[in-house]
């Protein structure tokens, strides 16, 4: 066991799908649209245009700390964040510094471990570099249209441990956005965005390190967790050598497995903040943030407790609660077949254990095909898989045979599954369930 325990910190940047940019009129919806289409003089950063806020970004930022127990500032500002960069073409961004709209919220992740929340706070996103050949030359083009889209950072506090922890919260987070409506957090089209910063001290101590380093530029979770377990491998290593970690930023090698260093830094960067001029500060009555208290929806936490209540086990509940759209669909089939003598856990049977054929893309006609089930005096969907588990459990032969290639032998057992139901079983139902369980013995 070492004597080395992680420390690691996370900034979560999530881009809002609101219909228009943070300071503008222009479309925040730019994924996959003709390059600098969506632009003007504002979010370009011309002389003589002013820019105005998106009331729709702001309650959208109060309902993540919401979501994560933060303190909502009633008076917030936004400030100039200087640095230059090509995608950046007013030489600063519209950021937040010592006023973010919330700050000191925490989670609880399901050991028990509480991270603390620094701060989330609302800034424009930056545009896209996009490298390619140009008249058979190596180019970076610039594509402004993200340029301007409101965008949420989530700086968190430095207390997670492992990359296990790590994961459960980033994937906690995008799912309460989603939840929340206010983001895709799509991973590939760029909608979220992660960074880590982790650093190494011996156990038992309780000072933080003098230094840091910071994983940036991974597009996916997967990803991101091979690169803190590899990081983590790599300091343990110097540190167990004496060396102390170069303070930098680093990417990760998806072909290799290994991180790599980008660039060093020494420490923060001069971005010289002061109050946006052109943005008047922002007051926020308390009446308003508890009207939008009483517009958020459930979120994931108490939607699995209240799916559990129904019935439903932690596979069903896990499945059916991380997809918004299949929840949805599931909520509403329970709603319709509330008064036809339909379990929660029938419908989820369906949902989970089968691809839901078009015919049943609306949730009316799964139920209406349940329900004719149910009055064709055809055993239940539940009844059908439990004689299936119990018949392939008494005749391993049988599916041994049916797994070395004889497929015929599946008739025989169709039959002892009907022998079982006493006729009831619906042969159609019958055969696809018991093809899904075979293919998992």
């Amino acid at each position: 066991m070492s004597k080395y325990e992680p420390i690691i910190g996370l900034e979560v940047h999530v881009e809002q799908n609101t219909d228009s940019k943070m300071f503008c009129a222009c479309p925040a919806d730019h994924f996959a649209a003709e390059p600098n289409t969506q632009t003007c003089p504002v979010c370009l950063g011309l002389p003589g245009a002013l820019p105005y806020t998106n009331s729709h970004a702001i309650e959208n930022i109060i309902k993540f700390g919401l979501a994560f127990n933060c303190d909502i500032a009633t008076f917030s500002k936004f400030d100039r964040k200087h640095y230059r960069y090509p995608d950046l073409p007013k030489g600063f961004q519209t950021s937040q510094y010592d006023l973010p709209f919330c700050s000191s919220g925490t989670w609880i992740s399901t050991d028990g471990t509480i991270v603390g929340i620094t701060r989330i706070h609302l800034e424009e996103d930056t545009g896209k570099l996009v490298h390619t050949d140009v008249n058979g030359k190596k180019s970076s083009l610039v594509d402004f249209n993200r340029g301007g889209v409101p965008l949420m950072e989530m700086v968190t506090e430095p207390e997670f441990r492992n990359a296990e922890s790590v994961m459960e919260f980033l994937r906690e987070t995008q799912l309460i956005v989603r939840y929340l409506g206010i983001s895709s957090a799509d991973m590939e089209k760029g909608s979220m965005r992660l960074e880590a910063n982790i650093s190494m001290r011996e156990v038992g101590d309780e000072k933080l390190p003098d230094y840091k380093i910071e994983l940036k530029n991974i597009n996916s979770f997967r990803y991101l967790e091979k690169a803190i377990v590899e990081e983590i491998k790599r300091q343990t290593a110097l540190l167990e050598k004496g060396e102390t970690p170069v303070q930098e930023t680093r990417g990760f090698d998806e072909n290799s497995g290994s991180t790599f260093s980008q660039r060093t830094k020494e420490g923060s960067a001069d971005y010289r903040y002061f109050p946006e001029p052109d943005l008047p500060p922002i007051r926020i009555s308390i009446e308003t943030i508890e009207n939008l208290k009483k517009t958020m929806p459930i979120l994931p936490k108490q939607k699995r407790e209240e799916l559990q209540k129904m019935g439903l086990s932690e596979h069903y509940t896990d499945v059916i609660s991380t997809d918004v759209d299949r929840l949805q669909y599931f909520e509403s089939a329970v709603d319709i077949a509330h008064d036809k003598n339909i379990s929660a856990k029938e419908i989820a049977n369906v949902i989970v254990n089968q691809n839901l054929d078009k015919k049943y893309n609306e949730p009316a006609l799964l139920v209406k095909y349940l329900y004719e089930l149910q009055n064709k005096d055809y055993a239940s969907a539940d009844d059908t898989r439990s004689a299936i588990e119990k018949v392939v459990s008494e005749q391993p032969k049988a599916v041994k045979d049916y797994q070395s290639g004889n497929i015929k032998v599946i008739g025989f057992i169709i039959g002892m599954v009907q022998k079982e139901l006493k006729g009831k079983g619906n042969v159609k139902i019958i055969q696809k369930l018991l093809t899904e369980e075979l293919q998992k013995v």
